[in-house]
């Protein structure tokens, strides 16, 4: 082997282990379930709705704990809040990336005030459930469709909704895509991003102007081998082209967190009968609290076009 060739694998050499280390810290940047400084802290005022819905929520005589083990050994909880008069009608409410069950009361409220039961799961990796990874919906919708199995049975006539924001938003379409049950009647998707690898792609590109190729890839093998999937699997588009349930899709105009130009993607792949609310001036996840009143509106003449 002449000198030549000696630089030039050395080289390579560095490069592969430069793009290991990169991916590597890329993976604990965004999917290890640690804090995250580039998620914003809201400070503003709480609203009066919120503050109502939070205060039935705190009220622990209002709710009780759920586990369950998931198909790979981790301790989920959820919290279950039960309707004032059982009309076999449940909601499982998904919350979003780094957050947990207690972060939305707001959105189980609408679902109790029109006589559902509430199931409010922690993610694998969030609040109360175990897991040292984020799946960005991939692994979670099987996990949902152990929550719905359970709800199913302990009530074989129930009717079933579920509504997620953000991430949990993208786990409701990538959970409607697998074989459900008659029981599971619609869904509620608000601000869901297309896919992880365009999600990914996107902040890349957003907070470190940097191309998707080749730290996406790099860090999608790192996360097959560190937590069994790769981007590319979780994948919303894909999964919307097998739901044949109806699907509610919400989206705020101003969000820069997951482009409102994922709207159409995701609305235009899904199969099943569909409805579209877009709201103005919202940013990420802000779609309820920027217009609660039409929100709750929406939401609740979808409901009574589709669950009887």
């Amino acid at each position: 082997m002449n000198k030549k060739t000696k630089i030039i694998l050395g080289i390579i050499l560095l490069l592969v282990i430069a793009l290991i280390a990169a991916g590597n810290y890329f993976y604990s940047y965004a999917v290890v379930p640690t804090e995250k400084d580039f998620l914003s802290d809201s400070s503003e005022k709480k609203s009066a709705e919120l503050v109502a819905a939070e205060d039935w929520f705190n009220d622990k005589n209002n709710r009780s704990e759920w586990q369950l083990q998931s198909k790979d050994g981790l301790k989920l909880s959820a919290y279950y809040l039960p309707a004032q008069k059982d009309q076999h009608k449940t909601a499982i409410i998904a919350h979003g990336y780094m957050g947990q069950a207690s972060d939305m009361p707001q959105y189980a409220k609408i679902y109790h005030d029109l006589g559902y039961n509430v199931l409010m799961p922690d993610a694998r990796g969030h609040g109360k459930s175990e897991g040292d990874y984020i799946g960005f919906g991939w692994p979670e919708r099987k996990d949902y469709l152990q929550w719905i199995d359970r709800i199913v049975k302990g009530d074989s006539q129930s009717e079933i909704v579920l509504h997620g924001v953000s991430m949990g938003a993208a786990t409701v379409m990538m959970t409607s895509g697998e074989k459900l049950p008659e029981n599971v009647k619609a869904f509620v998707e608000d601000c869901g991003y297309s896919s992880a690898k365009d999600e990914l792609s996107y902040q890349l590109k957003d907070m470190f102007n940097l191309p998707a190729f080749p730290l996406i890839p790099v860090t999608s093998l790192i996360t097959k081998i560190r937590a069994g999937y790769f981007f590319g699997e979780a994948n919303a588009v894909k999964q919307l082209h097998n739901n044949t349930k109806p699907m509610l899709f919400i989206h705020g105009d101003k969000d820069a967190f997951v482009p409102f130009s994922m709207l159409d993607t995701v609305y235009e792949a899904n199969k099943g009968p569909k409805e579209k609310y877009v709201v103005h001036g919202a940013k990420h996840a802000e779609a309820l609290s920027t217009d609660p009143a039409m929100y709750q509106e929406k939401v609740t003449e979808f409901l009574e076009t589709y669950v009887k």
